[in-house]
């Protein structure tokens, strides 16, 4: 997890995230990812980038829809965080005291996750 500014872009922290992971062989993510600054990090590891194409683009990717429906299980993550008060509200003023609870929801959400699959 990586903290980014409230006016700043997801997208500006996506090279910043790629540098921390093993390459992939598969980054899956939706339109508003779209961008030079994404795929070409992804293509120089030997993965491939799975990500439509904006509508205002000429030449548009094909996406295998069975390996994009996969994003909805990111999307679903998102969405549970949320349900923590404390992660929603943001009441932490520190940006390190706000990804301590971002970290303890998450693992917190992973360990029942984890026990639900043994």
């Amino acid at each position: 997890l990586l903290i980014t500014a409230g006016q700043a872009s997801d997208k500006t922290a996506v090279p910043d995230l790629l540098v921390g992971l093993p390459a992939a062989g598969a980054l899956v993510a939706d339109r508003g990812y779209d961008s030079r600054a994404i795929l070409d990090p992804v293509a120089k590891t030997g993965g491939q980038a799975h990500i439509p194409t904006q509508s205002r683009v000429r030449v548009q990717r094909s996406v295998e829809p069975a390996l994009y429906r996969r994003r909805n299980l990111v999307e679903r993550f998102f969405c549970k965080l949320k349900h923590f008060r404390r992660v929603a509200t943001r009441f932490d003023k520190l940006a390190r005291n706000f990804l301590a609870a971002l970290l303890i929801a998450s693992t917190r959400l992973w360990l029942r996750a984890y026990e639900s699959t043994t």
